[in-house]
């Protein structure tokens, strides 16, 4: 995938602030980011969408991407406050990076509905 930005940042071929990584997941602060922390947590394995995941996919990649939420939350103890995980999902639902990802904010009160 070499148009996709979020594969480039994964290659190091762009730079990021990494907030966590192991084999399976890499999760990264924001650039533009909508609340104080904006983290991005994204599969190493390039998947579209939500909707492109495969049902193996489901059952290996997403626990691995949930698992880095509740390390990172640990870790920058965003448990006491709270925080929001996202998941924009076609044009329509918001998504920008046809990579999947999910936004991890916190920080300040988050309103509802959203955008």
């Amino acid at each position: 995938m070499s148009e996709c930005i979020f594969c480039k940042i994964l290659n190091k071929e762009i730079p990021s602030e990494i907030v966590f990584e192991n084999d399976e997941v890499l999760a990264f602060n924001d650039v533009n980011p909508q609340a104080p922390t904006h983290i991005l947590i994204i599969p190493k394995k390039h998947i579209s969408s939500f909707s492109d995941f495969s049902e193996e996919d489901m059952g290996s990649i997403l626990p691995k991407v949930f698992l880095a939420v509740k390390y990172i939350t640990e870790k920058l103890d965003l448990k006491k406050e709270g925080y929001r995980i996202v998941n924009n999902c076609g044009k329509n639902g918001g998504q920008t990076v046809g990579h999947i990802h999910f936004h991890l904010l916190a920080g300040r009160q988050l309103q509802w509905p959203p955008g």
